[in-house]
């Protein structure tokens, strides 16, 4: 399925086309993708007002009309995802902190116990969908193409053809950006951060309008932290100096530590969507507490 998107008033991106997966993967072979040509400048819209104040007036009603709009079919997304008991959840990092190797773990240990299905993000390729689908979990794969973050739009059009299940988890892997990301409801529950030990300590400071907001930080790759310049200490104060509500989890997808606080955080969550995974786990009141042990 292809869908022309026009470029994104908020951020300057989204020129081309968005390729949701069962049509048009073609173009993604080697040697026919085509970027666009010519400068895409951030901010930059056809048509803008003449002058510093009227570029400025017509920049913000560009934003605020393509942000309402998302809000809009970000909340049919909810309507629909609530109407099926179905905890969605949007995971949004940096590239290369983690979050596919994290869902691949993730779904491999809920198998059995919770039905789960993927939506992946990425400006190209199905890499992240096909692995994850090596783990019999469904998944579907949106390439934005020259857009920097997944939309309300793009989900809302993924779902019927990823068809997760009545009281399953869905994870939305947005595209790595901590930037855009945190302005676009996706119609998800609630967004998880994750930030690896392999990133500055800082960037909550640097990127605060994502942390505020997530529901949860994952701080991964903590197997890493004798070997890299970054403090814990320092990561925490930052992201609750920005939200001081923001739940923290530490955990390595690869070498599995801290992953039972993890599981034992998405069945809490589970209660409150009615969702399956708490129901045939019978113990919410018990996920719930050790998520509370293991939060920072």
């Amino acid at each position: 399925m292809r869908v022309v998107a026009s470029m994104c008033g908020v951020c300057g991106c989204g020129a081309g086309e968005v390729r949701i997966e069962g049509g048009g993967q073609e173009a993604l072979l080697p040697g026919r993708y085509r970027p666009l040509r010519g400068p895409v400048a951030f901010g930059f819209f056809p048509g803008r007002s003449s002058g510093q104040g009227g570029e400025r007036t017509r920049r913000l009603r560009v934003e605020r009309d393509i942000l309402a709009l998302n809000d809009t079919e970000a909340g049919a997304n909810r309507r629909w995802l609530m109407a099926r008991r179905i905890l969605a959840l949007n995971l949004v990092s940096s590239p290369g902190a983690g979050k596919t190797s994290l869902l691949v773990r993730t779904v491999e240990a809920l198998q059995g116990r919770w039905p789960v299905a993927v939506i992946e993000g990425d400006q190209q390729t199905c890499f992240d969908a096909e692995r994850i689908r090596a783990t019999g979990v469904a998944a579907l794969q949106i390439n934005t193409g020259k857009g920097c973050h997944l939309d309300a739009r793009m989900v809302g059009r993924a779902l019927p053809g990823l068809k997760p299940v009545e009281g399953s988890l869905l994870f939305i892997e947005n595209v790595g950006n901590l930037v855009c990301p945190a302005a676009f409801d996706l119609g998800e529950a609630a967004k998880v951060v994750v930030l690896s030990v392999t990133e500055g300590d800082d960037k909550p400071l640097k990127y605060p309008d994502m942390f505020a907001a997530a529901r949860l930080m994952l701080l991964n790759k903590t197997d890493l932290l004798p070997y890299v310049d970054f403090s814990v200490e320092r990561a925490l104060e930052f992201a609750r100096r920005i939200n001081p509500q923001l739940e923290v989890l530490l955990l390595s997808a690869r070498t599995g530590e801290g992953m039972d606080a993890w599981l034992a955080w998405l069945e809490a969550r589970a209660v409150d969507a009615g969702g399956a995974g708490a129901r045939d786990q019978g113990r919410p009141e018990q996920a719930g507490q050790e998520a509370q042990r293991s939060c920072c």
